[in-house]
């Protein structure tokens, strides 16, 4: 059980995939602007980061690993999420449009969201089990989260700011979110010490 809360709160703060390991940069910098948006977007990539784990888990290891067939693992993987994706777009069109309207052109993008592939490639990667491996995912999901709200704060804050006209726009989004990133790096060390 202690294991299962390391892998938690580990990838929540200290393996942080936006933050730390700077994967989905692209949803984190483009629909961070309003926090419903935020909060929308995090909430389909959690749900597709635990049912990408759920379905791609049991296929390396019951499909390609007895197959031989460990090199199809990318290709496999990717066609996967990318149908997960399309269920979720279809799911938000029809029962919550005012969401699918706001997530925009960002809600297909969570196909190429590396951090998506990138919780199911290194849940096999780091040898975790089944249940391992969902509860990293469930930790990168809130992680995720945790970044999207916490860096749309800071967005929201920059817009009422007074920032010389040479960093408007995106150098100063840039600069914000990579001192957003180092509070990440005060958290390593932190868990393993908590639960030793």
């Amino acid at each position: 059980m202690t294991n299962l809360i390391i892998i938690l709160f580990s990838a929540i703060f200290i393996n942080n995939y936006i933050l730390s390991r700077f994967l989905g940069i692209c949803p984190f910098l483009g629909v961070s602007k309003k926090l419903n948006s935020a909060v929308g977007m995090s909430l389909a990539v959690i749900f597709v980061m635990l049912i990408a784990t759920a379905v791609t888990w049991p296929i390396q290891m019951f499909l390609l690993n007895p197959q031989n067939l460990g090199y199809l693992q990318t290709i496999v993987f990717i066609l996967v999420i990318a149908a997960l994706v399309q269920l979720v777009e279809i799911t938000l069109k029809r029962y919550i449009p005012s969401l699918y309207k706001s997530l925009g052109v960002y809600l297909p993008l969570i196909t190429t969201n590396c951090a998506i592939l990138g919780v199911t490639i290194l849940n096999i990667d780091e040898g975790y089990t089944f249940v391992e491996a969902m509860v990293n995912s469930l930790g990168s999901g809130l992680g995720f989260m945790l970044a999207m709200v916490m860096f749309s704060g800071v967005r929201s804050k920059l817009e009422g700011a007074d920032i010389p006209k040479s960093f408007k726009g995106l150098p100063i989004t840039l600069i914000a979110a990579s001192i957003t990133s180092l509070s990440f790096m005060g958290f390593g060390g932190v868990i393993e010490n908590l639960f030793k």
